[in-house]
């Protein structure tokens, strides 16, 4: 009887735990690669679409995978958890694939609403049409390995990544939620219709898994490193005009100087020793010249000084000479009336002994 209850505890311990656990990583990846692949193949998308429904399916798969289980059980709230993930995937979509290829989405239901439940047991409805698990049509996506959440909507104040990415073509109208149609019971039926939801279960445990549109994931954020894509990143059209770098602005060098960089770049050597040794030779002969004119201006400075000297002592002889002329004339005029006094007193002499 021990043995019997002691294995029944650990039945149920198991139990419990796969219902924790729910599916790896590396289970999520390849599952989300194989729906992905049919849709590319179905849907004819591009390579960035490709890799773009990639993201969304995984950021689906991944928010579901621990909450199916519960769904299996019959709890209300996984339910409404599970419709809630699966209309954020389909309006993510939306603004992935243009209107006729989210048309044909609409119209595959394992497409549309991938995931039912039969015998106890979730499965994907993508295996019914194929059901080789090994037969892929394209490659893996490129961020395969290293994609983990990083554009999911709780990164984006719960709005969508993909909004506005595509723009060279029509999206559908408005999105298609499953819970908003009128069909939403069939679909309910269709999806779960073998589950006994059981009463009074439409409150959410304080231990359940996270909602979804609510990210617990250790380090998910928008800047994830290895999520950024090349060449897929930036969004079309979403440059301001003018912030291009203007023609003309970038120094080039010019269409002659294109007859090899050794040559250009003695041309340029040459040219710029040519320029330095005129203008050292420039500069030396303006020097020497200014030097020149400064001697030229004191030499004459110089002599315009003795010139003047010259001029003084010149004008110091005239005055000696003139005054020596005048001497000489006084002295004359003076022996000239010794003169005539002498003959007036020799003629009276001979006067008076006449008489």
């Amino acid at each position: 009887m021990k043995r019997i209850l002691f294995l029944l505890f650990a039945v149920g311990l198991t139990a419990n735990m796969t219902v924790m656990a729910g599916m790896s990583t590396s289970k999520v990846r390849k599952e989300t690669r194989f729906l992905t692949d049919k849709m590319a193949y179905e849907l004819s998308l591009s390579t960035q679409q490709y890799n773009d429904a990639y993201e969304i399916n995984y950021d689906f798969i991944y928010s579901v995978r621990n909450i199916m289980d519960y769904v299996a059980r019959g709890y209300e709230w996984a339910l409404d958890d599970y419709y809630e993930a699966l209309d954020i995937r389909n309006d993510d979509l939306r603004w992935v694939l243009s209107d006729a290829q989210y048309r044909r989405f609409l119209g595959a239901e394992y497409f549309y609403r991938p995931i039912y439940v039969t015998g106890g047991k979730w499965s994907f409805r993508v295996y019914i049409n194929y059901p080789n698990h090994s037969l892929f049509y394209f490659g893996v996506p490129y961020h395969y390995r290293t994609y983990c959440g990083a554009h999911y909507r709780p990164h984006f104040h719960h709005a969508s990544y993909y909004r506005g990415r595509y723009t060279n073509f029509n999206h559908y109208s408005a999105p298609h939620r499953v819970r908003d149609q009128r069909v939403y019971h069939s679909y309910r039926r269709s999806d779960f219709g073998s589950v006994r939801f059981r009463p009074n279960t439409s409150m959410r445990p304080h231990n359940a898994p996270t909602r979804p549109g609510h990210s617990s994931r250790p380090g998910a954020s928008a800047t994830r490193p290895g999520t950024s894509r090349p060449s897929t990143s930036t969004r079309p059209n979403t440059s301001r005009p003018g912030t291009t770098t203007r023609p003309g602005t970038s120094t080039r060098p010019r269409p002659e100087a294109s007859s090899g960089p050794n040559r250009e770049s003695g041309k340029t050597s040459s040219s710029s020793r040519e320029s330095s040794s005129r203008r050292n030779n420039s500069s030396g002969s303006y020097n020497r010249n200014n030097s020149s004119e400064r001697n030229n201006r004191s030499s004459s400075r110089g002599n315009s000084s003795h010139g003047n000297s010259s001029r003084s002592s010149s004008s110091s002889t005239r005055s000696n000479v003139s005054s020596g002329q005048t001497e000489r004339r006084s002295s004359s005029g003076s022996t000239r009336g010794n003169n005539t006094q002498s003959s007036s007193r020799s003629s009276e002499r001979s006067s008076s002994s006449r008489r």
